[in-house]
């Protein structure tokens, strides 16, 4: 037996966030992050807004990029102390993870962080509060999905907390507040959402539920990304809409090792002064884990419907044909949207350079507990080709120095 959840209710388009008029509740926490929902006026309208539905509101702010789990901790705290019924998360991926394993620790205060990352092993929620998420980043699609990144910054590990419990009640997509990002953070989220939907369809847990919206999100983001990083307002209103279709097939077909190496990557190096942004990674890694992934008959022939589908390869070519079309496209568009190859190549800034912020010793050095970290990764249950630790040794280093993957 399969399951398939998403969001009770997904408000979308023009407006969609004057949905928070019609809740029903006697409080209502808003957890955020830096200052842009604030600074463009979207804060205040969500406040605005709940009181309209006659609730008292407590804001929660300053949730930083990559939450922590210290900062989880502190904001359910205040859970605790206002015992809301609604949890309302606005911005990036940022607030909204962090407000979801907020609202485990608020309902069950005894839950430890370690609790919490333990698959699907989260309790019933709800008890105390229903969980609305705002959306202002077109990638991530948090908004929609059962999974949560929190980074433990002693251990230089993100963790993905994963259960359909902190799946939202209410998705609010508003292209207004999309329209808000800076043009790396279009990149990065963009690519991000390519890397959920490729992913999503050649998931060992991919169904006909899931596929239809992989594809679509696929198709549509080979459209509109590029435009909407250019500037196009009308192609970032629609990448808004593909992100979060990207996420329903993810949240319910699970994701694969693009997104494991990712999530151990991402915080390895902070203290080389920067960490590889997420979207980043994923778009760096995505061409090396397709061409790994190939090797495996079945994941070749699904790699090769995603390529009739974007219609960039004749379609009489074979799969192995398809699948270099599909690598070749990837890279093209990382270079559209100025993201490096490898980690070789990766500025603090995230921008390619000649000499990027890891050093070769650093990496080699910390590879094989990567690779371990990564083989432990909930993603890497869901990927089409199981890898040993030799293997994503293997596969990290293709992905620091950007050679072909050949094994």
């Amino acid at each position: 037996m399969a399951r398939f959840t998403l969001p009770r209710d997904v408000y979308h388009g023009k407006d969609a966030l004057e949905a928070l008029k019609s809740f029903k509740g006697k409080k209502a926490i808003i957890c955020v992050g830096g200052g842009s929902m604030k600074r463009f006026g979207f804060l205040d309208k969500a406040e605005q807004y709940l009181k309209e539905a006659g609730m008292e509101v407590k804001i929660f702010d300053g949730i930083e990029p990559d939450p922590s789990v210290e900062t989880v901790m502190r904001g359910a705290e205040v859970m605790l102390e206002f015992q809301p019924d609604w949890i309302v998360a606005i911005g990036g991926g940022s607030p909204i993870d962090a407000a979801k394993a907020m609202w485990i620790k608020y309902e069950y205060p005894d839950c430890t962080f370690e609790d919490m990352c333990k698959v699907f092993g989260i309790p019933e929620l709800r008890k105390k509060a229903k969980f609305c998420a705002v959306s202002s980043t077109s990638g991530t699609a948090t908004e929609v999905t059962a999974f949560s990144i929190i980074t433990d910054y002693a251990k230089g590990i993100k963790y993905p907390i994963a259960d359909f419990e902190i799946t939202p009640d209410v998705a609010i997509v508003d292209p207004a507040l999309a329209q808000t990002m800076p043009k790396k953070l279009v990149a990065h989220t963009g690519m991000d959402a390519i890397t959920h939907a490729v992913e999503a369809y050649v998931s060992t847990a991919h169904c006909d539920y899931t596929d239809p919206l992989a594809i679509h999100a696929i198709e549509m983001i080979q459209n509109d990304l590029v435009d909407s990083y250019n500037g196009d307002t009308a192609a970032r209103d629609r990448m808004h809409n593909a992100q979060c279709l990207a996420g329903m097939a993810f949240s319910n077909a699970l994701l694969g090792i693009v997104h494991s190496m990712a999530h151990k990557t991402g915080a390895a190096f902070a203290d080389y002064g920067a960490h590889i942004i997420h979207g980043a990674a994923n778009a760096m890694y995505l061409p090396k884990v397709i061409a790994f992934n190939a090797k495996d008959e079945e994941a070749k022939k699904r790699y090769g419907v995603i390529v009739d589908y974007m219609g960039i390869a004749d379609s009489s070519a074979s799969d192995d044909e398809k699948v270099e079309a599909l690598i070749a496209y990837l890279r093209k568009m990382n270079d559209a949207l100025n993201i490096p190859h490898g980690i070789k190549y990766y500025g603090a800034d995230s921008y390619p350079t000649e000499n990027g912020f890891v050093p070769e010793d650093v990496f080699l050095s910390r590879l094989h507990d990567i690779a371990v970290n990564a083989i432990g990764d909930a993603c890497t249950g869901s990927n089409p080709r199981q890898p040993s630790v030799e293997e994503m040794e293997k596969l990290l280093k293709c992905c620091y120095y950007d050679t072909e993957v050949d094994f």
